[in-house]
């Protein structure tokens, strides 16, 4: 029997989930492994959360809410509101579906388990097809300098509404290693595929390849790896990638993600709102496909992620 070649995902939240949700559509039990970022994670009201992570099984289990971008479908906010009137720090909004995960991975956590397993164990019990698997079982910590001072992620993204102008991006951590669960996927020589997911690069791909072993495993894949761009027509589709490029002193465009992922990849998805800058990729050495990555619905999803397996197999074979 001919063992199936797999795929391996980087991702972060509601922009890479879609996509992740398109490949899980087309591919077989195990065939999809996602390396999730996990800079995003914190500990609010006791609980500890992994919002990306969580985001991921919502997504991959069809349980997303579409209209907020993060979260369960049919939420309800009884806790919050309660907890609201009891005076807690109240400002990181946790839904009454959304909490019942919080409360049993912070149970997990204290009975030993670690992210991976834990998040093993959830994908099992909510019967998700893909692999979800935490970039590290390490603290790993996205931290922002801002002009009014250190913002850790969730301050910034969340209590802070993205307003302050980012200065700097870092990522705090010690000694942190990938996930066995991750060192194994990487280790595996029957991969067909590494995609970047078009998640905010500088907030939630690179926490993932702050992990030294991840960026050499890129760097030296003999696996195509294709990264689908977050950035259409010089505006993100969802959150503040745009307005962190300019405050940077970046061009909010396709081929400044492009110079960001140089070394890292081999081919670049660009949106056909920007077919114009396809030479200004190519010319780094990148090699590039134009097709819709908007995507409104799940059949948007499934269109692109078939796009993104197609040109990896186009570069895998060299042709043109």
């Amino acid at each position: 029997m001919i063992k199936k070649k797999k795929i391996l995902a980087l991702s972060g939240g509601v922009g890479g989930a879609k996509l992740c949700r398109g490949l899980d559509q087309i591919t077989d039990k195990d065939e999809l492994s996602i390396i999730a970022n996990t800079g995003d994670d914190f500990l609010h009201l006791g609980f500890y959360i992994s919002p990306d992570i969580d985001t991921l099984i919502y997504t991959l289990a069809g349980e997303n809410n579409i209209e907020t971008g993060w979260g369960r479908t049919g939420e309800t906010w009884k806790a919050h509101n309660i907890m609201s009137e009891l005076g807690a720090d109240n400002w990181f909004k946790l839904g009454d579906k959304d909490l019942e995960m919080h409360v049993y991975r912070s149970k997990e956590i204290q009975n030993g388990k670690n992210l991976s397993e834990i998040t093993q164990k959830v994908s099992e019990i909510w019967n998700i097809n893909s692999k979800i698997l935490p970039m590290s079982n390490h603290s790993i910590k996205t931290i922002i300098e801002s002009d009014i001072g250190t913002l850790s992620f969730q301050e910034y993204f969340v209590k802070k509404q993205c307003i302050p102008k980012v200065k700097s991006i870092s990522f705090k951590q010690k000694k942190a290693a990938p996930s066995q669960t991750v060192l194994d996927e990487m280790n595996d020589n029957n991969l067909k595929a590494i995609i970047l997911a078009p998640s905010n690069p500088y907030l939630s791909i690179d926490p993932i390849l702050s992990l030294s072993e991840i960026r050499t495993f890129l760097k030296t894949a003999s696996t195509p790896v294709i990264a689908v761009s977050p950035v259409v027509d010089g505006q993100a589709i969802k959150g503040p990638t745009t307005k962190i490029m300019a405050e940077l002193g970046l061009e909010p465009s396709v081929v400044t993600i492009a110079k960001h992922y140089d070394g890292l990849i081999d081919g670049l998805i660009l949106d056909v709102l920007d077919q114009s800058l396809v030479s200004q990729v190519e010319d780094m050495g990148i090699r590039t496909k134009v097709m819709n990555t908007v995507m409104h619905n799940d059949q948007d999803k499934i269109q692109l992620a078939r796009g993104v397996l197609d040109f990896a197999q186009e570069i895998e074979l060299g042709g043109e």
